[in-house]
């Protein structure tokens, strides 16, 4: 019987063995942009390479290999000893491994730090999301660990280290270390104030022992945890290591691991302290919230920068497709249906892309101190959880009209899109939901007088450039002019800054048909509630070249 049926056609081949980095223009512009020019070079090859290897498709086969075999708990040894580990496929430690030697947890002090490691992360994300978390709160912990300099002086040079180290072990006799939290409870969630995890003060100063019970704590295999707990004085941070200086293991009882809609490469878990687990304290006692603040602050803007990541792998899976599949005689990126669809999502794709890299050539500014380093802290302080709450809220619609681009065969897993879909959700959760983050843009309208002057100074750069612009900030103002009922608009209103925001970036710093068709579209009104509605005159064509990825 004749094989013809089993002749493979019409399918587009794998998007692997590309530099993804290079091929993102979007994210290559924005480096060059932020950087000075006496590192431009030097970071352009760094992240060259970065961008090749996580291209490989020996990297994309890592990463499904960690979500094939997610991480597994063993409470007891076979001698029914309590040891509390868990269990992680190879590729995992490998995947941490890459980042961690490429200085993904190494930004604080270095030049262009933040730039460098946001664009990593960024490329990283791309092919295994689920292992950026322990990345993430490794970098963000640096904050929090200088409010105790005698703590930071042992744990930040572990902690930015660029070797991974899987083995438990005291972080003395570590060559680098990973830093992981867990602040919430069950009873309380985003309200952190409402944790009823002890401190009991210990004989030593500094030192305490816990009792309590937290709802989640992500990445358990960490070698240390920033946790809050109520201290005599109210509630403070603490550095919980999860193996003790002397080499015995702290009481970090891990009671069961989460079972997850995506993310599950990584493990997260529910722990529980014994009334024996030592600690030591970070910060004074009663300003825990002060202490983890700056942490906070940092893990929100790795929100922001996954969130992107994933639209921009999304993105670029559905262009690549449309590239090679043909339908109704002809290749679908060639069909103006299609291509309004692609330019929609391209635009999505690098609006958080180039607010996310804005957003850490800030922190670089700060980290530097000098004479903007106050307007960029105030910037921060209010374009943090604008961002965050914007981008990571834009990603799910994307990533699943990406998916549909490829039609059935981006519904089943071996395309990807699946697992992208399912992550998708995740950093709109994680680190305070939709409504935590538009209530904290109004606590920074409120009580911090210079944070939205920043962002006035930010979006005013681009005035006179797009009437559509000039008229979404005088409209904007209008919002703010009357804050009665503010709270049950501020969705609303936070939604208007970050396009606002997102306009006046791209209008600056995008090719000009980018530009157009983002201020037609969400500042224009001329575009619909779905993907692939935006004017037919503009300029489609050039908006999906950029997007596309050159293998």
């Amino acid at each position: 019987m004749a094989a013809s049926t089993h002749t493979v056609t019409n399918q587009a081949p794998p998007l692997v063995g590309y530099d993804v980095f290079t091929c993102d223009r979007t994210l290559a512009e924005a480096v060059e942009r932020h950087l000075a020019p006496e590192l431009r070079a030097e970071v352009r090859d760094e992240l060259g390479l970065l961008g090749r290897a996580w291209g490989s498709e020996q990297v994309r086969e890592w990463g499904e290999l960690a979500n094939t075999y997610p991480p597994r708990l063993r409470t007891h040894d076979r001698y029914g000893n309590r040891i509390d580990e868990v269990d992680f496929h190879p590729s995992w430690h490998r995947l941490l491994g890459k980042s961690v030697a490429a200085g993904l947890t190494d930004a604080w002090g270095r030049p262009g730090g933040h730039v460098r490691r946001a664009a990593g992360l960024l490329v990283v994300s791309q092919a295994e999301a689920g292992h950026v978390c322990p990345l993430s709160m490794t970098h963000a912990s640096v904050p929090a660990l200088r409010a105790e300099p005698e703590l930071a002086e042992v744990w930040e040079p572990a902690a930015t280290s660029h070797v991974y180290e899987q083995e438990p072990g005291p972080v003395a006799e570590k060559p680098g270390a990973l830093l992981g939290m867990a602040l919430t409870e069950k009873q309380g969630g985003s309200d952190v104030r409402a944790n009823t995890t002890e401190a009991r003060p210990l004989a030593a100063e500094g030192e305490y022992v816990l009792t309590g019970h937290k709802w989640f704590c992500s990445a358990p295999m960490s070698d240390a945890f920033l946790v809050l707990a109520q201290a005599p004085a109210g509630l403070t941070c603490f550095l919980l290591p999860r193996i003790l200086p002397d080499g015995s293991r702290n009481a970090f009882a891990i009671q069961r691991l989460k079972d997850k809609l995506g993310n599950r490469s990584n493990a997260s878990a529910e722990v529980e302290f014994d009334g024996t687990t030592w600690a030591r304290r970070v910060g004074e006692e009663g300003r825990g919230v002060r202490t983890v603040i700056g942490m906070v602050a940092a893990t929100r803007l790795d929100c922001v920068l996954g969130s992107a990541a994933l639209m921009r792998q999304a993105v670029a899976q559905a262009v690549h497709h449309c590239a090679y599949r043909e339908a109704f005689g002809g290749v679908l990126i060639e069909k103006p249906l299609m291509r309004n669809v692609l330019a929609d999502l391209a635009l999505e794709s690098e609006a958080a892309t180039v607010l996310g890299m804005r957003l850490a050539a800030a922190y670089d500014a700060v980290d530097a101190g000098g004479p903007g380093a106050e307007q960029e802290r105030a910037f921060l302080r209010i374009t943090v959880p604008v961002a965050k709450y914007w981008v990571t809220k834009r990603c799910t619609p994307v990533v699943a009209e990406a998916l549909e681009c490829l039609g059935g065969n981006g519904y089943v897993e071996e395309s990807g899109l699946p697992r992208l879909l399912r992550e998708s959700p995740l950093n709109s959760v994680w680190e305070g939901s939709g409504n935590v983050q538009a209530l904290d843009v109004l606590r920074a309208l409120r009580t911090a007088p210079g944070a939205f002057d920043a962002f006035l100074r930010e979006v005013g750069a681009a005035r006179g450039a797009d009437y559509r612009l000039d008229r979404a900030i005088r409209e904007l103002l209008g919002e703010l002019a009357d804050l009665e009922g503010v709270e049950a608009r501020a969705r609303r209103l936070v939604e208007r800054m970050a396009l606002v925001l997102q306009g006046a970036l791209l209008v600056q710093w995008a090719p000009p048909e980018v530009a157009d068709a983002y201020c037609a579209s969400r500042l224009g009104g001329d575009g619909g509630s779905t993907f692939g509605t935006l004017p037919h005159t503009l300029d489609l064509r050039a908006v999906v070249e950029r997007a596309r990825v050159t293998v």
